[in-house]
């Protein structure tokens, strides 16, 4: 038992560390200081369409088995196009190249200024293909020696916030809507689509523990999930509070970068940002490391071993690094549309997947995926000036969730069609639960 425990937080801290990036660091104390009075109101919507949501992914995942059990409901081809999506989101094209943005931005470039980006994110990359270059050893690497330094370093920050606070908190909100942007930059972590691809490595590793039986691995895993949601619990509460302690001190143009590391100087001084520096980058680093390994994972499964694991990570890494001297703002603009996107049809398939075999007609699937993907569009051009009467009337259009109810009519349609093959067989559905079953867990 001792054993098992010691697993489980080990793989937990990994998990932590995947999950703590480049965007962890630069959303909440921004949220922090636009919510003012209001922040545990965006703190709390933030963590749930963060971690909350990555949560149920996780548990989703260990209900249907695998990753492909909660996306193959729509058909082979389009669960692959939608796979390859998300993997390219947190992958090459989006986040690896924002964690190595972010460590530029806010390690190098306060200390280092004549320091080029590019020499940077060559040094920075190589880095990441050292540490991912052998994949049985990147959960060990980052849960046992990267983590407990990531986190020693956030807690010393937060509690010299929290006792020595910049100054007083606004008595109102900078921006109209707190929840909508709680809820809006929890989507721009991109953690629950990370939960879909970070869940290959995190079963891997808890087989190559030993732990080879479904039971066992549920266990492991799901408690390594919650260590993970506590330890962000705890970082992230930090960080937005000390947002809001600035929040009289800023106005709401500051960008992200900047404000950091204006909180990190007028709480710890120059020496602080030293601290500070290490502090992202490890979180970079690991993120980085994380999402590099479980990207090629991927694509060696999608390629059937006809490209090799090692192969893709330095091919990751090169476009990850040619990608990062775009810079964290652009990084950032680019993100927001494609998320929006790519989100809706994700977490609808992610909640039909707790219903298993209740769900026998895949065309139930097809189509609210459908109609969350349609309508997220629509959103996505509402929001980019292309004004769309209906999408403005819809219900929780605003609060980003336009898309629920169009995604439920969808479903509804999609009951009432009959074509060939649409219904799972016995068989087919005692297979769709997968050999994990959260409830053993819960």
């Amino acid at each position: 038992m001792k054993g098992k425990t010691k697993d489980i937080f080990i793989i937990g801290f990994a998990l932590f560390s995947m999950f703590f990036g480049a965007g962890n660091v630069i959303f909440p104390p921004h949220l922090g200081m636009q919510s003012g009075a209001q922040w545990l109101m965006g703190f709390a919507c933030y963590y749930l369409a963060d971690i909350g949501l990555a949560l149920v992914a996780l548990f989703a995942m260990l209900k249907c088995g695998s990753t492909e059990g909660i996306t193959r409901r729509v058909g082979r081809i389009p669960s692959a196009i939608l796979m390859t999506a998300i993997v390219l989101c947190i992958g090459p094209m989006l986040a690896i190249p924002r964690t190595g943005a972010t460590t530029f931005e806010l390690s190098i470039q306060p200390l280092f200024s004549g320091v080029s980006p590019v020499v940077f994110s060559i040094v920075f990359f190589a880095l990441i293909l050292a540490l991912c270059i052998r994949e049985s050893a990147v959960v060990d690497i980052v849960g046992k020696f990267l983590t407990p330094a990531l986190f020693l370093g956030l807690l010393l920050l937060i509690a010299v916030g929290v006792f020595q606070p910049l100054g007083p908190i606004a008595a109102e909100a900078k921006i109209a809507d707190v929840p909508a942007s709680g809820i809006f930059n929890g989507y721009q972590t991109m953690d629950v689509l990370a939960t879909l691809v970070f869940g290959l490595i995190i079963l891997k590793s808890a087989e190559s523990k030993g732990y080879r039986t479904a039971k066992d691995s549920c266990k492991v895993v799901a408690g390594a999930g919650v260590v993970a949601a506590v330890g962000l619990l705890v970082v992230y509460l930090g960080l937005t509070y000390l947002g809001a302690t600035a929040s009289t001190l800023f106005d709401e143009e500051i960008d992200r970068s900047t404000l950091v590391l204006s909180i990190v100087e007028g709480l710890l001084g120059r020496a602080g940002l030293v601290i500070f520096g290490i502090v992202v980058g490890l979180a970079c680093v690991t993120t980085a490391v994380g999402l590099t390994s479980a990207a090629a994972s991927y694509f060696v499964k999608l390629f059937k071993g006809r490209i090799s694991y090692q192969a893709l990570v330095i091919f990751i890494c090169v476009c990850s690094a040619v990608l990062s001297n775009f810079g964290l703002d652009q990084i950032v603009s680019i993100a927001s549309p494609i998320l929006s996107i790519v989100y809706p049809p994700t977490l609808v398939l992610i909640i039909l997947a707790y219903f298993g075999r209740r769900i026998r007609n895949n065309n139930v699937c097809r189509m609210a995926a459908l109609g969350a993907l349609l309508f997220s569009i629509l959103e996505t051009l509402n929001q980019s000036g292309v004004s769309i009467s209906l999408v403005e009337r819809l219900p929780l259009a605003a609060l980003g969730f336009g898309w629920v109810v169009p995604a439920l009519v969808f479903g509804l349609l999609g009951a009432l069609l009959r074509t060939p093959g649409s219904f799972l067989s016995h068989e087919d559905s005692e297979n769709l639960e997968g050999k994990l079953d959260v409830d053993m867990v819960l």
